[in-house]
């Protein structure tokens, strides 16, 4: 692993060359420095042209992020949130990392499970002693 790569799993890293870097100027606070500096930072890493990912994983991604990408399958994720380029660029990599991580997850397949006979019964029982004591409250008592 190079020291830039994008370290997404054990057997996933995004290689520097496939993330597109850019600066800008920020908005927000910060005075005339926002004026002069470029400490807005923007990763474009296309999805469908990647090598880090095998194919049943690009289309996981692929559908798990497809309200993000644009129409050429780029993920593009801003970051402006502090005055420090570098700090940007630090939480925008690990932003882009967590929508994959979390775009590759499989979730675990629901096991049916069912309900026990002796709960079943507990249950009934419950009911019918519920039955019992609401008939004692009447005025007339009945006999079973």
């Amino acid at each position: 692993m190079i020291k830039n790569d994008l370290f997404i799993q054990d057997t996933i890293i995004i290689p520097e060359h496939e993330l597109e870097i850019t600066t800008s100027r920020s908005g927000g606070p910060g005075g005339q420095h926002v004026n002069k500096t470029e400490s807005r930072i923007t990763i474009r890493w296309n999805v469908k042209n990647t090598n880090a990912l095998n194919e049943v994983q690009k289309l996981r991604v692929l559908e798990n992020l497809a309200s993000q990408l644009t129409a050429d399958g780029d993920l593009i994720v801003h970051n402006s949130a502090s005055r420090s380029q570098q700090q940007n660029k630090e939480m925008a990599l690990k932003n882009v990392a967590d929508k994959v991580r979390k775009a590759l997850h499989v979730p675990k397949k629901r096991m049916k499970t069912r309900v026990s006979k002796a709960t079943k019964e507990k249950r009934l029982e419950s009911k019918s002693h519920r039955g019992v004591i609401k008939r004692m409250r009447s005025k007339k008592i009945q006999y079973d």
